[in-house]
Formats: structure tokens, C-alpha cells, sequence
């Protein structure tokens, strides 16, 4: 629980992710870190988190929820490092076969850490709108786009 207010910093100072409440992070630290990963420097600080989950309905599938790096660390692969670790492990403990994220049109890092991550693993990968922007209760919204990537291999 120690990482949720450097979790919701980093969300915070990304400028493009959804900022959930600081309450959420710690929550998301309790009860999601089986299924969450947090990247450390040398000094033991937080610079980097995949938060996700899996999904209750679909319990092979892997539902990357946010994905963030410190600005000071970003360009060096950290997420996709981040990515391949969070995945292998779920892959080895929970039998995941399917790793599912929603990305925003235009948010390009996101497009291709999810499209490298299918190419490198030799995964499909499937494209749909998930969240039309007439569904958000909040006013204009862009649509999600679910990104679903899969079979993984054992």
C-alpha cells in the first residue's frame, strides 16, 4: 500500500491517463498488486506501475488497467519491461492467456507498447470500440478502443 500515492502521482503528472482518486490507488495497491507492477530505482522509489486485474467473468484474461513512467525515466523501455514481467507472471500463476487494455485514439505510447507487446510474443491482436462516447454519464468523452491481444503461450 506504501506505492498508491507515487502510483497516483505519476497517473497524476502523465497528463493523459484518467486521474482516479488517490483513495483508489491505495485500494488498487491493496487488493491488485498480484496483478500489478511497480518498477524501482536504485534508491527503492517507485518510477514506473502497470496496474491491472483479472477479469471475474473471463478468469484467463489479464485486464491492463493503467500503465505509467516517471518523466525522468521515460525512453528507455520501462514499460515494456514492465509489460513482458507482468504478463509472464500472470501467464505462470493464474494461467492467463489473454491480455486486454483500452486505449483513447490518439494516445500513440500506449498504441504501440500494446501492438509491440503482441508482435514480440507472436500474439493476434484485435481492435473494437468498447466504450462509444454516448455511453460516458460525465459529458464528451472519447471513445475506449479495447485492444485485446492473445493466445499467449504457456
Amino acid at each position: 500500500m506504501a506505492d498508491g500515492a507515487a502510483l497516483w502521482r505519476m497517473a497524476k503528472d502523465s497528463k493523459v491517463l484518467d486521474l482516479n482518486s488517490s483513495y483508489s490507488y491505495l485500494l488498487w495497491c491493496r487488493d491488485f498488486a498480484a496483478t500489478s507492477a511497480v518498477a524501482r530505482d536504485e534508491h527503492g522509489e517507485p518510477m514506473g506501475f502497470i496496474t491491472g486485474y483479472v477479469r471475474p467473468d473471463s478468469p484467463h484474461t489479464l485486464l491492463v488497467w493503467q500503465v505509467a513512467v516517471d518523466e525522468a525515466h521515460r525512453g528507455r523501455g520501462l514499460a515494456a519491461t514492465l509489460l513482458d514481467g507482468l504478463v509472464a507472471r500472470t501467464v505462470a500463476e493464474r494461467g492467463v492467456t489473454t491480455v486486454e487494455t483500452t486505449i483513447t485514439p490518439g494516445n500513440t505510447a500506449s498504441e504501440r507498447l500494446f501492438t509491440s507487446f503482441a508482435e514480440r510474443h507472436g500474439a493476434r491482436l484485435e481492435r473494437e470500440v468498447l466504450f462509444d462516447t454516448a455511453v460516458f454519464p460525465d459529458g464528451p468523452h472519447d471513445p475506449e478502443v479495447l485492444y485485446r491481444i492473445g493466445p499467449l503461450s504457456h
